[in-house]
């Protein structure tokens, strides 16, 4: 799997949380070369909750499954990413331990962007990175907003 076939994943995908930075073909170019490539296997765990790892993820082939552990049962389990979704992109924003665990429920092909290298992209061209870091605030806000819907009470 090529770079290319992340684009097309992550602007193919309908969900309320996509990821939609407003970018062009040199654009994401000019962002592969700070991300990199990782196979991932059925089980891999990609997110420990509670590590302070500092990188953002872009799914590009498979499917993760997000979990919280030590959470109330029947409240474990958060979402189902499939292609095209990001995730870990919190940690773009903050030094703090993960919320929840991502694990691989299929194979799959996973880019990694971690903070570094986003740094270094930040300083070398700063409309890319601050589109990307509006893009992955867009997805945290859709995020939180369904979470919050999910725990109202019911009328």
């Amino acid at each position: 799997m090529n770079f290319d076939q992340l684009v097309i994943a992550i602007q193919s995908l309908n969900t309320e949380d996509a990821f939609r930075p407003r970018l062009d073909v040199q654009q994401w170019r000019t962002i592969s070369q700070y991300l990199t490539r990782h196979d991932v296997r059925t089980g891999d765990l990609v997110i420990r909750q509670g590590d302070h790892d500092r990188t953002m993820y872009f799914l590009a082939q498979g499917s993760m499954q997000v979990y919280v552990s030590g959470a109330t049962p029947g409240s474990t389990k958060v979402a189902i990413l499939r292609p095209g979704a990001v995730f870990g992109e919190p940690s773009l924003f903050a030094d703090c331990g993960r919320a929840a665990n991502v694990e691989a429920m299929t194979p799959g092909v996973i880019w990694a962007l971690r903070l570094p290298r986003f740094d270094e992209l930040a300083l070398r061209v700063p409309p890319i990175a601050l589109e990307l870091l509006r893009a992955a605030g867009a997805v945290m806000t859709a995020r939180m907003q369904a979470m919050l819907a999910r725990q109202m009470p019911m009328a």
